[in-house]
């Protein structure tokens, strides 16, 4: 599945959230869902549940593709414990969701373009890997170049939005790291997710 390109604020109106945290808030003058007067949806099927759900969590992970999903919850299978547990913190943990967490930047959109095109440094090392999953005790810096980007000192200068208790930041050394691997509960959210409905649709798909 490839990514997806279209407007994001249309993603944000579908779900009734405003997910990818934009100052600006895409619900501000359009509250109905996408469509011709925000139609009315007809009752979903299981399947169709199942997949609303998982198409949130892609969403709130930066629009992430399907094949991206599918492989964090393959390896969530293989690690013991909860699978429903277990894919959420690979996703919580992949390191431009760490940048996003860490408020070196404003958006999950903007960091992912941060860590592509190398300005951040895992440990002193620098990695573009978007999906390279941080572990507890990485540290997390930005580079010097990075650091005098307008909307990175914005970010970071942000009271509004709080960084989640797993994470330690050094705003003014501009890093941060994973204290610890993040439980559940602790994850912020913006919309409600029904993960272990995900669980079901990437189970039956490939």
């Amino acid at each position: 599945m490839s990514r997806y390109t279209g407007p994001k604020n249309r993603i944000a109106r579908k779900f009734g959230a405003n997910i990818f945290g934009r100052a600006r808030n895409p619900l501000l003058h359009k509250p109905n869902p996408p469509g011709v007067h925000g139609a009315k949806r007809k009752k979903k099927s299981d399947y169709g549940l199942q997949l609303e759900e998982k198409q949130k969590l892609r969403a709130v992970y930066g629009l992430i593709t399907h094949k991206q999903l599918k492989l964090a919850y393959d390896r969530a299978v293989k690690t013991p414990g909860t699978t429903a547990h277990n894919l959420m913190v690979i996703l919580e943990c992949r390191l431009d969701n760490i940048v996003y967490r860490l408020k070196l930047a404003p958006t999950i959109f903007a960091a992912q373009q941060l860590v592509s095109h190398g300005h951040i440094l895992v440990d002193g090392k620098k990695v573009d890997k978007r999906s390279f999953l941080v572990k507890p005790g990485m540290k997390i810096t930005l580079k010097e170049k990075a650091k005098k980007n307008k909307i990175v000192k914005e970010a970071t200068e942000n009271t509004t939005k709080d960084v989640p208790e797993y994470l330690t930041v050094e705003s003014d050394k501009f890093s941060g790291s994973l204290s610890s691997s993040p439980l559940v509960e602790q994850i912020p959210l913006p919309i409600v997710i029904n993960i272990p409905l995900v669980c079901e649709f990437l189970a039956h798909t490939t």
